[in-house]
């Protein structure tokens, strides 16, 4: 896991310098992530010195914490100079897949839009995305569940990774810029973003990231389709909050289209990528229990 962040920090520093982006170290909105760091860091200590069982938890806690954190304000900031790199947009080849698929996001848009109920519902849904791994990590480290805890962190990372390799081969501005024209009756959550900083980013005429004002700029692969798969996958684990979790997922997917301005092309594409990525996780976590046994077994033979 260590490994896979330095090198993810690394690739990152090469983004930014190769598309002369850069991030002020000495704003104020990068309090919150330092204020996670310095946490986790005083609670690793703490419970060196007092290693009682609330604070081994909460160590555990803010230890997973932490790296959820760093993986998400990667992932984030890696999507600016990614977009600064790409060229041109895909969003018509995705709506034509849509019309082949036979789903109409104007439809759905229209009747979001006549329904404060749905609004109010998918934005809490759509907004899920941060509480759900909270949920999961935190019962991970109640019950002392480190490896499952750092699969589930692998696998996230392994799914974050993929969809942003994906990302220059099909930027898109989303449905809504794309399909609708004229006066807006709802402003999703995910806004209209993308139609406007994107060509920015590539005239290279905003340079500095603020970290306390990232946008969402990824449409395809769906990051929010593919996080739903992995937390369902990893919820299904823990038997008292295996169908809660598969119901706020299932609602958050529900809520995708609109709230986070995706084609339904999008999504296929996000579930593919934590399909593969689960996948992988998967099989690399057996071979590893594989060889762990293995080893146990020659224990006895070498002593």
């Amino acid at each position: 896991m260590a490994s896979g962040l330095l090198l993810s920090f690394v690739v990152l520093v090469g983004l930014l310098h190769h598309a002369g982006l850069s991030i002020d170290p000495w704003s104020p909105s990068n309090l919150p992530f330092v204020g996670v760091a310095v946490t986790a860091t005083a609670l690793r200590l703490a419970v060196r010195r007092w290693p009682s069982r609330p604070l081994v938890i909460a160590a555990r806690a803010g230890s997973f914490y932490a790296v959820l954190t760093a993986m998400v304000l990667m992932g984030a900031v890696a999507s600016y100079p990614l977009a600064a790199m790409s060229h041109g947009f895909s969003d018509a080849a995705l709506q034509h897949a849509d019309r082949l698929l036979g789903f109409d996001w104007i439809g759905m848009y229209d009747m979001v839009a006549a329904h404060r109920s749905l609004q109010l519902l998918g934005t809490a849904a759509y907004r899920s995305i941060y509480l759900t791994p909270a949920v999961i990590l935190g019962w991970f480290a109640w019950q002392g569940r480190n490896e499952e805890a750092y699969r589930f962190l692998a696998t996230f990372w392994l799914a974050a990774t993929i969809t942003l390799v994906l990302y220059p081969m099909m930027p898109a501005v989303g449905p809504l810029s794309y399909l609708w024209h004229g006066p807006l009756p709802y402003m999703p959550e995910s806004e209209t973003w993308q139609q406007g900083l994107i060509p920015v980013l590539r005239a290279g005429r905003d340079t500095v990231i603020d970290l306390g004002q990232l946008r969402g700029l990824v449409s395809a692969p769906s990051f929010h389709t593919a996080s739903a798969f992995v937390f369902i996958a990893a919820g299904w684990q823990i038997r008292p909050l295996r169908w809660a979790v598969v119901a706020v997922n299932v609602a958050m997917l529900l809520s995708t289209p609109i709230e986070g301005t995706h084609y339904l092309s999008d999504m296929i594409l996000g579930m593919m990528v934590a399909l593969v990525a689960i996948a992988v996780v998967g099989f690399v976590s057996a071979e590893r229990g594989r060889e762990r046994v293995a080893e146990q077994e020659l224990l006895p033979s070498r002593v």
